[in-house]
């Protein structure tokens, strides 16, 4: 299924893996002896995103699926594996990311008509400029006015609407969205998301969606990779993970999830703290804290293999 998938794709990430040296300075090594620190932060990560469509990362905090995004933005180098861009007719894809705080991305002595104006380059002449930013403005629900005020005249998901009509600005095709809603209200959460979702069906967008929420996941995704520990651990249809997850990991995640209809059900806590990626567990990274960890899961690290409805999980325990 992930190779269907791969030929319909904007973007193809393949083993992609990256180490961050966290070492204390040399002399402090020489005089304690301490060896070097090597962190994995992502270790062999492979999925594909076809156009149009929007595939989430989810996991807890430190798990590396922000360095996942920052590597196919080309703001990281990986240390291995590859992130390939497929486009048809050839030329360039153009991405751009929206950040999870709004006003530490927007220039505060800059009116919001210059900011959202500064990825159009010169190719415009200035009442075209104009004229592209309130439109780009009306675009993400705010007015034209808006242009001549400054990001502390806005409240925070106004400021999430101007990052995207700035990612708009550039033309881009995918949009890296790392934990876009989290530090906003619920409520203007789910304004965000209602625009995030009208504009990729209005317009074709491609979304790398970044979060730890899966209620924001599971309204905007069509497919999900779950993360922990630097890997992914299950990969599939959006629909087919929270309907019929097969990782544990992925099944004690969506425990998590509050149930309207049935808040007091029985729900198994996630046992134990994140490992420390500077000495992960041996074998499957997740079996200190797994229900089903069986002798092997210390022993051997799982692969990647598919299931049915065209999802992919690596675990000892599903056959």
């Amino acid at each position: 299924m992930m190779e269907a998938v791969a030929e319909r794709s904007l973007l193809k990430v393949a083993n992609l893996g990256k180490t961050f040296d966290v070492s204390a300075p040399f002399l402090q090594r020489v005089a304690t002896g301490a060896g070097r620190k090597i962190v994995k932060a992502v270790d062999g990560v492979s999925f594909a995103i076809e156009r149009g469509t929007t595939f989430s990362i989810v996991g807890e905090s430190g798990c590396g699926k922000s360095t996942v995004t920052r590597l196919v933005a080309g703001l990281e180098r990986p240390t291995a594996g590859s992130v390939e861009f497929l486009k048809p007719e050839g030329g360039q894809i153009r991405l751009q990311m929206v950040f999870q705080d709004p006003i530490g991305s927007l220039n505060p002595r800059w009116r919001i008509g210059r900011s959202i104006a500064e990825p159009m380059g010169t190719g415009l002449s200035r009442q075209e400029q104009k004229k592209r930013i309130e439109e780009l403005l009306l675009t993400v629900g705010l007015g034209p006015e808006d242009k001549n005020k400054y990001p502390h005249e806005f409240s925070g998901g106004q400021r999430q609407r101007i990052s995207i009509a700035r990612a708009l600005a550039a033309d881009a095709e995918l949009l890296l969205l790392d934990e876009p809603t989290s530090a906003l209200d619920v409520s203007v959460q789910a304004q965000v998301l209602n625009l995030l979702k009208d504009l990729q069906q209005r317009l074709g967008l491609t979304y790398l969606f970044i979060s730890h929420n899966l209620s924001v996941v599971r309204f905007l995704t069509d497919r999900i990779g779950v993360m922990y520990l630097g890997r992914l651990v299950e990969e599939g249809p959006g629909q087919t993970i929270f309907d019929a997850p097969q990782h544990p990991y992925t099944r004690l995640l969506l425990e998590t999830i509050p149930d309207i209809e049935n808040p007091n059900r029985g729900r198994a806590p996630l046992a134990g703290d994140l490992p420390s990626p500077l000495d992960p567990p041996s074998g499957c990274a997740f079996h200190p804290r797994c229900p089903l960890a069986m002798e092997i899961c210390a022993k051997t690290r799982p692969e990647m293999k598919p299931v049915a409805n065209g999802a992919n999980v690596a675990c000892h325990a599903v056959n």
